[in-house]
């Protein structure tokens, strides 16, 4: 038995042959796909909402919920209308190795890493200068 498929890659082959962008075209589309995702990295937030979301784990294991609810008694509003924003944030925290979570009866919990909870020291320790250690902390997360 053939390839299925046989027609379908010969027509797109002959369909898309010569098609092509001009280079201001393409840096145009990256350009608007780096705009869209640029949420996706940790300088995109807020010094004092990455702060709150690490102290609020200071405590102990929590899930986004506890979390969230949290964040709005500090009134912080970053993630009011839009919540969901609050889980891509733990998500790239968790991929810096800054917080950990465990599934627990159906929840995800998050807590702090060994790296996440020296962040939470120093700032605690140099006072003003808190906000270096965290530039500092998004600087090397962003890499």
């Amino acid at each position: 038995m053939g390839d299925p498929f046989y027609n379908l890659k010969n027509s797109i082959k002959k369909d898309f042959a010569g098609l092509s962008f001009s280079e201001e075209r393409k840096n145009a589309v990256k350009e608007t796909i780096r705009r869209k995702q640029s949420h996706l990295e940790l300088h995109y937030w807020k010094v004092e909402t990455l702060k709150n979301i690490l102290e609020s784990l200071q405590d102990g294991a929590k899930h986004g919920y506890d979390i969230s609810t949290q964040l709005f008694r500090k009134n912080e509003l970053s993630f009011k209308s839009n919540e969901g924003q609050l889980y891509i944030l733990l998500h790239l925290l968790e991929n810096k190795k800054i917080i950990t979570s465990n599934w627990i009866e159906d929840r995800k919990y998050y807590s702090l890493t060994t790296k996440g909870k020296k962040h939470v020291a120093s700032w605690e320790h140099r006072g003003s200068k808190q906000y270096a250690s965290l530039n500092y902390l998004i600087e090397e997360a962003s890499l």
